[in-house]
C-alpha cells in the first residue's frame, strides 16, 4: 500500500508518496486538471501498489476526487480545520502540507469528511444558486434606494418596483450617470425575477417527489423553498446518529469554553453549512409565531433582555427545529409537538 498526500491550490497539486515504512517514494507537482491527474496516476501504477490518498477539502477537491477514483485510488477528502489541530507547523509549505496529509494516511488519522452524491449535490446547487440570485436582487434595489435618497426623492410607495413604484422611478428626475445606473437596475431586476421564477418552479417540480420535503413542510415556518433547501442541505439523515449531531452539523450552537472550574459559552460555532443554518433560521423567525414555540420564543427573549434576547431566542427555537427534523426524518413522520394528541400541519 502506498500513502499519498495532495495538497491543492489553483494552478498545482503537490503530492508526496509514502510507503508502508513512511519511506517517501516520490515527490513532485502536476497541474490540477483531467490530463495532470491522468498522468500522475499512470507514473504511480509502475510502483505496483494500491494507493490511499488524502486531499484537504477546498474547491476543487472533488474533482481531484472523482479524477483519481477512476485510476483506482481511495482517496478522502479531509477536514481542513481538524487536519490544522492534529498537526500543528510551525512552518507551512505546501510540499510540507503534502507530507502531512500522506503521514495521516499512513497513520489511518485522516479527519474524513462525508461527500455528498451528484443526486445532493445537484439539489444543492439549484437552492444555493437561487438564494444567490435573491441576493444579488436585493443589492440592485438597494442601489436604486440610495440613489433616491442621496437626491432627497422621497418614496411615498410601498413597493418601489411595483406598478406604481415604477410609474414614479420614470418621473424621477435624476442626473446622469445615476438615471442610467437605476434603468440598467431595473433591468436586470426583471432579468433575475424571471431566473428565479424558472428556478422556484424547478424546485417545486422536485421537492414534490422528494422523501424529505413533504415531511419538513408539516414543521411551522418551514414551506416548500425552505423545505427543499433544508433537505438538500442535510444529504442523508442516516449519518447523524442523534439529534444533537445534526444540531452541531448546523452550526448553531454556542463554543464552549472550559478550564478548571470556568465554564463560559461563546458565539456559534457556525461550523456547518452556511446555506442549512440559514434555513432554520429563517424558519424560525416564522415559526416563533406559532404554537409550539411562541412560550419558548417568549421565555427566552424577556430572560435575556430587550437588546440580545429577541436573536438568541430565534437561534433557540431554530435548534429545536433542527432536532424536531432529525426525529421526523429518522422516522418518517410528519411534525407533532411533545404531547400533542394529533399531528400539527403548518
Amino acid at each position: 500500500m502506498l500513502y499519498a498526500g495532495l495538497d491543492l491550490s489553483r494552478k498545482r497539486l503537490d503530492v508526496e508518496l509514502l510507503a508502508e515504512s513512511g519511506e517517501r517514494v516520490f515527490a513532485g507537482g502536476v497541474p490540477p486538471d483531467a490530463d495532470g491527474l491522468r498522468g500522475l496516476a499512470n507514473r504511480v501504477v509502475g510502483f505496483g501498489e494500491p494507493v490511499l490518498a488524502a486531499v484537504e477539502s477546498m474547491n476543487g477537491a472533488r474533482f481531484v476526487h472523482d479524477q483519481l477514483e477512476l485510476y483506482g485510488w481511495r482517496v478522502e477528502i479531509a477536514d481542513a480545520l481538524k487536519v490544522k489541530g492534529l498537526a500543528p507547523l510551525a512552518c507551512k509549505t505546501d510540499k510540507i502540507d503534502a507530507h502531512v496529509l500522506a503521514e495521516l494516511c499512513r497513520r489511518d488519522l485522516v479527519p474524513a469528511v462525508w461527500l455528498p452524491t451528484p443526486e445532493v449535490r445537484g439539489e444543492r446547487e439549484r437552492a444555493r444558486f437561487r438564494l444567490h440570485l435573491v441576493r444579488q436582487r436585493v443589492r440592485l434595489k438597494n442601489r436604486i434606494h440610495a440613489a433616491l435618497l442621496a437626491f432627497g426623492h422621497p418614496c411615498p410607495v410601498s413597493d418601489l418596483f411595483g406598478v406604481r413604484g415604477r410609474q414614479l422611478l420614470r418621473r424621477l428626475e435624476l442626473p446622469e450617470p445615476w438615471r442610467s445606473n437605476v434603468e440598467a437596475s431595473l433591468a436586470l431586476i426583471d432579468t433575475i425575477d424571471e431566473e428565479i421564477s424558472r428556478i422556484e418552479r424547478e424546485l417545486r417540480g422536485l421537492g414534490a417527489g422528494h422523501r424529505y420535503v413533504p415531511l419538513l413542510m408539516t414543521i411551522p415556518g418551514i414551506a416548500w423553498i425552505l423545505g427543499y433547501t433544508i433537505a438538500a442541505e442535510i444529504g442523508e439523515i442516516d449519518r447523524f446518529a442523534a439529534p444533537k449531531k445534526l444540531v452541531a452539523y448546523t452550526g448553531l450552537c454556542p463554543k464552549v469554553i472550559q478550564s478548571g472550574g470556568q465554564d463560559r459559552r461563546g458565539p456559534l460555532a457556525k461550523n456547518g453549512p452556511k446555506y442549512l443554518r440559514w434555513g432554520y433560521i429563517e424558519a424560525a423567525t416564522h415559526a416563533c409565531c406559532h404554537q409550539p414555540y411562541r412560550p419558548l420564543y417568549q421565555r427566552t427573549k424577556q430572560r435575556l433582555g430587550r437588546n440580545r434576547g429577541a436573536k438568541i431566542a430565534t437561534i433557540t427555537v431554530a435548534r429545536k427545529l433542527a432536532e424536531a427534523s432529525w426525529w421526523m426524518l429518522s422516522k418518517g413522520e410528519p411534525f407533532a409537538p411533545a404531547g400533542a394528541t394529533q399531528v400539527l400541519a403548518a
